[in-house]
């Protein structure tokens, strides 16, 4: 996969790019990362991104004309029509399921916004995707387009050294993920699970899907409204919820 980044302040992503499972990834030839300032695109001698919006009003409104030259030349380039993605508060509550779908890509392209906004030029005729990763507001899509990314790296065969770490982390499977416990058994008066210490696996295996049942249920009840579940975890959540006068 490749992926590219337009952003004015490249220097921020040194750091996250080269570190942990994005520095590996990149090492194995997994992924491809680049940082690149779209202010180099501008076309003007001043290189300026940015002015005041039409109308009138506070704070200053990208330009359209760097972005859109930027995003074509990394297209010219490209043996394939990339995702672009606009990070913006406006944009689709970024999921799981969304991850998941980006990783399949062979191309994704991060437009990070500063100021006040994006020429709605960009936004209608540029993008494929706008992504948000929450309900509030940033200084620029730098940092929601590294978790964005780290999201979806790590989905790529072949990055996490067990390939089953990310099919069953939370939100994966529509339900929370269940406790983990390591040694000691023990640990001040505190003692793991005997479902975990049983050795079989079959037991293991139930006793984690019933706590992910639980730990949704408890923290994020409105995921089970949507998770695909079995007659009998129906069942087994419906007299888990009656024994603990769970309404």
């Amino acid at each position: 996969m490749k992926i590219d980044v337009l952003t004015l302040f490249p220097e921020m992503f040194t750091g996250v790019f080269n570190s942990s499972i994005l520095g590996k990834a990149q090492e194995k030839g997994i992924v491809k990362l680049q940082a690149i300032n779209f202010r180099s695109y501008a076309n003007n001698k001043h290189h300026t991104v940015d002015d005041y919006p039409y109308g009138g009003g506070g704070g200053m409104v990208l330009k359209p004309e760097p972005v859109f030259a930027a995003v074509e030349a990394l297209c010219e380039q490209a043996e394939e029509a990339p995702r672009v993605i606009l990070m913006c508060p406006q944009g689709e509550r970024y999921t799981q399921r969304k991850a998941e779908e980006l990783s399949a890509a062979k191309h994704l392209v991060f437009i990070c916004g500063h100021y006040e906004g994006y020429d709605e030029r960009i936004r209608k005729h540029l993008v494929t995707d706008e992504i948000s990763v929450g309900d509030y507001v940033l200084t620029g899509g730098e940092l929601p387009a590294m978790t964005v990314i780290d999201s979806v790296v790590r989905l790529l065969p072949g990055v996490l050294g067990n390939e089953t770490s990310a099919v069953t982390d939370s939100y994966s499977t529509g339900l929370l993920e269940y406790p983990h416990y390591t040694r000691p058994a023990v640990f001040r008066d505190m003692k793991v699970p005997d479902e975990l210490l049983s050795g079989h696996h079959g037991n293991i295996e139930k006793w984690r899907r019933q706590q992910s049942l639980v730990r949704t249920l408890e923290r994020r009840p409105d995921l089970l409204e949507t998770a695909e579940l079995t007659e009998a975890e129906r069942k087994w959540l419906a007299d888990y919820k009656k024994m603990n006068n769970i309404e």
